[in-house]
């Protein structure tokens, strides 16, 4: 079996990950792209509000998906050219959680997939000090033009893995893996009429109030409070991204910087109130984005982990949006920048323009 997969990137109308309005697909044989496929949709009814700050980053807005098919009317063709492939994705538990808060609104069933996370494996692989997609995109030689198009975010992540592959000297996905000693994840099949629904899909319907738009609350501004650090939880999930890191937080978040602690200790981390030689995660708010590291816009803390990764220290800065998508959402505002595949973008130039649902190509 050759390095045979299919990459995905999605996009989000709102801060719910079930609010699907674009999606990119890289299909990949033999380390090769040889298809592409992309579309736009409408989301699931109910949960189809376009939040501005989402929108801010893809730039794709309710205009722009009037009339298209809504997802479940769209995933029997996105399910094709997936097909039986390991699907591939960066921070892969976003765009699986998409799928299945997507079709679980929609009242749909879901296949099973074995998934890889192109982030886990740049974090193994690479050392970057943000393993955002740019940042792994522009390692593994292909970087991004269009950033937070889903096509061309699906293509890097395809490019990412394929690079990754090639230094390690894998010619499949399992031989990366049985090479880095590590076990593929895999969801499982669901059917929300037979099945308990997905944490994501039962607080957005509880927050419904009957357009989809969940309850927010007011950004706070001021000095940040930081709060007492808890204790991490060791029963926690020791695949979970955030277990056994030792987390500091810098500049406004929109959530408390107490409750941002206490979600890290639930994944089992370790939280800190500033920056030392045992910090390996910096979330840094403020609309921080990865371009954020080259231009120098930087807090106090930020700028340490620069002086400590320059000096071997195994550290990483994620946004905000990152953080929340690992640690789950809550009733923020920062909800809608996690649900858009990627950081929130504050400063996002020159949105670009889409083309027409469906868009398929094949390469020889």
């Amino acid at each position: 079996m050759g390095l045979d997969f299919t990459a995905i990137d999605f996009e989000t109308a709102n801060g719910f990950r079930g609010s699907p309005c674009s999606v990119g697909l890289t299909k990949v044989r033999g380390g090769k792209i040889v298809a592409e496929a992309s579309w736009l949709m409408r989301p699931p009814a109910g949960y189809d509000h376009f939040d501005h700050h989402n929108v801010r980053i893809h730039g794709i807005t309710a205009a722009d998906v009037a009339g298209m098919p809504r997802f479940g009317e769209l995933f029997p063709e996105i399910g094709a050219f997936i097909g039986d492939d390991v699907l591939v994705a960066h921070n892969a538990a976003f765009d699986l959680g998409v799928i299945r808060s997507a079709l679980e609104v929609s009242g749909l069933p879901g296949p099973a997939y074995h998934y890889v996370c192109t982030v886990m494996l740049s974090r193994r692989c690479y050392s970057l000090v943000s393993n955002s997609l740019p940042f792994a995109a522009e390692e593994a030689g292909v970087p991004l033009v269009n950033h937070h198009d889903a096509a061309e975010d699906a293509r890097a992540c395809a490019g990412i893995l394929i690079d990754i592959a090639a230094r390690n000297g894998a010619n499949s996905i399992a031989e990366l893996f049985l090479s880095l000693g590590l076990a593929m994840p895999h969801q499982q099949a669901f059917d929300p009429a037979s099945g308990d629904l997905s944490k994501p899909s039962l607080a957005a319907i509880a927050a419904s109030s009957g357009n989809g738009a969940a309850l927010v609350s007011r950004f706070q501004s001021g000095w940040p409070e930081e709060g007492l650090n808890p204790e991490p939880n060791l029963d926690a999930e020791p695949g979970h991204p955030l277990y056994a890191q030792t987390v500091v937080f810098t500049g406004q978040l929109s959530i408390d910087r107490p409750e941002a602690k206490l979600r890290s200790a639930r994944c089992g981390a370790r939280t800190e109130s500033r920056v030392t030689g045992r910090t390996t995660v910096l979330v840094v708010g403020d609309g921080f984005v990865a371009t954020d590291l080259r231009s120098g816009r930087l807090t106090g803390k930020a700028r340490r982990v620069l002086e400590l990764h320059e000096r071997g220290q195994a550290i990483e800065v994620l946004s905000e949006g990152e953080f929340l998508q690992m640690v789950g959402g809550g009733d923020s505002r920062q909800d809608a920048y996690a649900g858009a595949g990627e950081p929130w973008d504050g400063h996002l130039q020159g949105l670009h323009q889409h083309q027409p649902s469906p868009v398929v190509t094949f390469t020889n």
